[in-house]
């Protein structure tokens, strides 16, 4: 038989469940180093977490334990769902626009009138309506009934989209003046002439004076020669431009513009 080892002088370890402790103290002290290092310096936020890791492992002492009230919880839901609901009342009412538009559309083929366009713009997009729907030649008042129905929908419209859309109605001529017998003395009086006789159908129909302007560029900006009478046509015209005031302004118009090409597809 081998011979027994000697008893060891070194005095006792401590007991097993005392390192594991320790260990399970120095996680903790990791965890918390890669909390506040990847959190803002929020002294409540980090008590609240403090708290909730103490409640839940019962190890740490002190600090308030992080719970959602009902109240929370019910508003934070109320919330979402009336932003939900808003950004689907607005994209019904972009694919409203490009119903009007195309219906529109459809009636002056017949009449060999140039079409509704509807393109994005700086900080909005833009309806571009061809003078012959809205105007007779050299004026500025608005007698067609089709015309008049028109604008009713788009006055409609308008009053569904954001509060801080404003709309600018710039008119526009091609380069022969006014008669003589007009009572504008040029291009200038004639095309600011239609875009306050738009601004003024629209305020007429409901549409808030707060969130219109009106403007004209006379035969300045053309969108065609002016060498013939199709490019003439088409530089005679009204544009509504829509833009927002908001910080967002940009993003929404272009996301509207593009809801409504989707549904025109």
């Amino acid at each position: 038989m081998g011979k027994k080892c000697p008893e060891c002088d070194c005095p006792k370890c401590l007991p097993g469940w005392l390192a594991a402790f320790g260990d399970l103290m120095s996680l903790l002290l990791t965890f918390f180093v890669l909390l506040l290092s990847m959190s803002s310096m929020d002294a409540k936020k980090i008590q609240e977490a403090v708290g909730s890791l103490a409640g839940a492992l019962s190890v740490l002492e002190g600090g308030t334990r992080m719970e959602l009230s009902r109240e929370k919880v019910e508003l934070s839901t109320t919330q979402k769902l009336k932003l939900n609901k808003s950004k689907s009342d607005e994209s019904s009412t972009m694919k409203q626009l490009g119903q009007v538009v195309s219906e529109v559309n459809e009636m002056l083929k017949s009449t060999g009138s140039p079409n509704i366009i509807l393109e994005e713009a700086e900080k909005g997009f833009f309806l571009r309506l061809p003078s012959s729907l809205l105007f007779a030649p050299g004026d500025a008042r608005i007698v067609n009934d089709d015309a008049i129905l028109f604008l009713k929908r788009i006055a409609l419209i308008i009053k569904k989209l954001s509060k801080d859309v404003t709309i600018n109605a710039i008119g526009y001529t091609d380069n022969i003046p006014p008669p003589v017998n007009s009572p504008y003395k040029d291009n200038w009086e004639l095309s600011s002439a239609r875009g306050v006789a738009v601004v003024k159908e629209l305020i007429k129909d409901g549409v808030d004076p707060k969130r219109l302007m009106s403007s004209g560029k006379a035969q300045f900006n053309p969108v065609a020669s002016n060498a013939t009478p199709e490019g003439r046509a088409k530089n005679r015209r009204v544009e509504l431009y829509f833009f927002s005031t908001g910080s967002n302004g940009r993003n929404k118009a272009q996301k509207s513009i593009l809801d409504i090409k989707k549904s025109n597809k």
